[in-house]
């Protein structure tokens, strides 16, 4: 059985980055919670040095939950590229490098895709819960797509812009807030935390 939040808790979003705050904020917005970042509260970013997104999701909730006392929801998430072997996956952040260059993360992509034909690509979000006590819940969400070139559109954030996700025809990068968040990989994993963890 989960452990619920109750509606008027306060939770950490274990986040510094302001694209996943924003996007994770305008989820958690209907749901009686009160929002406060890792970074308002001056907490430190720890190693992500899991192997996994739910690993390194994990790490980064328990630390700002044993550190301000609160439940915390961290988000790792990463784009996945077949002809790549799946990478840049977990180091999805670490190939745009310190500045958070995602034009040139995007570029060694596509660089490194060459010409092969296999254009599938996937988004993967793993969420998880912590309390103060170490008690974890952790949740995984995908969405599958192909990835295209020249990136399209300066919505979003990260690699967004080239990423299609089936069925549609807009990138990530074009379309609105709203429709990203109907099928996203964090709205699917967010709606398994809403569906577990909400009282």
């Amino acid at each position: 059985m989960a452990r619920k939040l109750q509606r008027g808790e306060t939770l950490v979003l274990a986040s510094h980055n302001p694209g996943k705050l924003r996007e994770i904020e305008a989820l958690l917005r209907p749901h009686g919670v009160d929002v406060v970042s890792a970074g308002t509260l001056g907490l430190p970013e720890p190693p992500e040095d899991a192997p996994d997104f739910v690993g390194n999701a994990r790490i980064k909730a328990l630390a700002s939950a044993t550190a301000s006392g609160l439940p915390a929801l961290s988000d790792d998430s990463g784009f996945c590229v077949a002809a790549l072997g799946g990478d840049p996956g977990v180091l999805s952040a670490r190939w745009a490098g310190p500045a958070k260059d995602f034009a040139a993360a995007m570029q060694q992509v596509n660089d490194r895709m060459g010409s092969n034909p296999d254009r599938r690509a996937w988004f993967i979000a793993a969420l998880c819960l912590a309390w103060p006590d170490g008690h974890t819940e952790s949740f995984v969400g995908r969405v599958d797509g192909e990835a295209v070139w020249p990136p399209r559109g300066d919505k979003g954030f990260g690699y967004d812009p080239m990423f299609v996700p089936i069925g549609a025809t807009d990138s990530f990068g074009e379309m609105d807030p709203d429709a990203k968040h109907a099928i996203s990989h964090r709205a699917r994993a967010f709606a398994q935390v809403l569906a577990s963890c909400f009282a």
